[in-house]
This record gives C-alpha cells, sequence and structure tokens, in this order.
C-alpha cells in the first residue's frame, strides 16, 4: 500500500508540473532564459546522477547477467531514439493562427500522451524496487519536464489555443502518467522480474534524455558567468542524487 500511496504521490506532482507554463506569462523573456536554462542544467545533473549513481547499480544487482544489464540499457537509448523520432513533432515551424489550430498542436499532445504514460511505468516501477531508488527517479522525471512542458506549453500557445486550454490539455497530456503507474503497480507482484528489465531501460532513456536533448541546449550559451552557473547546476544536481543515497 506505501508503494501505491507513494507512486501515486510522485505522479500527481509530476502531472502538476504540466501547469508550470502558466508562470512564464508574467516573467520578461530574459529572465525567463536564465531560468530555463539552470533548470535544463540541474536536470542533466539529476538525470545523469539518477541513471549512473542510483538505476544502474541497482540494475546490476537485480539481474544476474552483466551483459543483459548493459543490453537493456543501451535498448533504452535506442527506444528513446525511435520514439522521439515519432513524438517530437513540436519542432514543426509551420506558424498558427487564431482561426486555425496547426495539427502541430495535436501531434504534440498525442507524443504528451505517450511520453508520461512512460513516465508513469518508470516512477512505479522504481518504487516497487525500493522507495529511495522510487524518490530518485521521481526527482528526475520532474526536473526534465518541468522545462519540456513550459516549452509545451509554448508550442500550444503557438498552434492557436488559448491559455485556458493550453493548461487543459497539458495536464490532460500529464495525467496519462497515472495510467502507466496504475499499470505497472497492478502487474509488479506478480511480474516483479519485468520491473527490474524497466530500470535500467530507464537508465539508458535518462542518459539519452540528458546528453542528446538537454546538453545541447546548454551549448547555445557561451558566456563565461553563464557556463560556470550551467556547470555548478549540473554538479548540484548529481549531488543531490548522490544524498538520496543517505536514506536508503
Amino acid at each position: 500500500m506505501n508503494v501505491w500511496i507513494y507512486s501515486l504521490t510522485s505522479v500527481f506532482v509530476v502531472s502538476l508540473v504540466s501547469l508550470a507554463g502558466i508562470f512564464t506569462l508574467v516573467l520578461k523573456k530574459e529572465k525567463l532564459k536564465i531560468i530555463i536554462l539552470f533548470l535544463v542544467s540541474f536536470a542533466v545533473g539529476a538525470l545523469f546522477g539518477d541513471a549512473i549513481i542510483h538505476l544502474i547499480p541497482e540494475s546490476f544487482e537485480a539481474i544476474e547477467s552483466k551483459i543483459l544489464v548493459s543490453l537493456l540499457i543501451l535498448s533504452g537509448i535506442i527506444f528513446f531514439f525511435v520514439l522521439e523520432k515519432f513524438i517530437h513533432w513540436r519542432h514543426c515551424h509551420v506558424l498558427g493562427s487564431e482561426k486555425h489550430i496547426h495539427p502541430v498542436v495535436y501531434m504534440n499532445i498525442i507524443g504528451d500522451l505517450v511520453h508520461n504514460f512512460i513516465d508513469g511505468m518508470l516512477i512505479a516501477g522504481s518504487f516497487l524496487i525500493s522507495i529511495p531508488l522510487g524518490v530518485s527517479t521521481s526527482i528526475a522525471v520532474v526536473l526534465h519536464e518541468i522545462p519540456q512542458e513550459i516549452g509545451d506549453f509554448g508550442v500550444l500557445l503557438h498552434g492557436g489555443f488559448s491559455v485556458r486550454k493550453a493548461l487543459f490539455f497539458n495536464f490532460v497530456s500529464a495525467s496519462t502518467a497515472f495510467a502507466g503507474a496504475i499499470l505497472i503497480l497492478a502487474i509488479g507482484s506478480r511480474f516483479q522480474e519485468i520491473i527490474s528489465f524497466l530500470v535500467p531501460i530507464t537508465a539508458g532513456g535518462f542518459l539519452y534524455i540528458a546528453g542528446s536533448d538537454l546538453i545541447p541546449e546548454l551549448k547555445h550559451e557561451t558566456k563565461i558567468a553563464a557556463s560556470i552557473g550551467q556547470l555548478a547546476a549540473i554538479i548540484l544536481g548529481i549531488a543531490v542524487m548522490a544524498g538520496l543515497l543517505l536514506i536508503d
């Protein structure tokens, strides 16, 4: 029962992140840019830290075959690459208008439905293995979701949605994480090996997201002060993940 409470509470917190876009409306463009870069940097450290400090060691403990663990990590990287190819439609550059909702909006929502469903599975699967692992994975998911959800909110507004409608659909798509979590929690006790296999795949996914999606975003900023701030945020993200070992 505790696992259900922890998992669903974490998923609820992750779903609330979908409403983060509303705060961007009261911030000046330059300040928003700085905040997002800090969040992205922190997320890089948290994702790398969670994968390398928590998920991969847990995988080697749960699965006897080291080769299998390595292959599952690599399959996670490949899986998220393929998934991104199909759902990363938000990079469409065709302008929308008030009278026309561009298809990229609906494709973005569909992509988020799939992505958040998987996030829910990852969170619940991690909690089934251990509470500290679930906490660290939830934090990593939240941190990479914040800049993504802000970006998705911008896509919906750009595509012709009103602020209220954009917030509503962003939250609805985020709520599919509950379905993913409940699915894993329902079968987890009977199919524990599936959960063990899910962890290294998650690690591969986190490595892919941090390395291919987030770090390239940080390369656009070349000022020394900003670069030092990014490095500090990355190290802080890693430190937070390392600190979570203390609650194990």
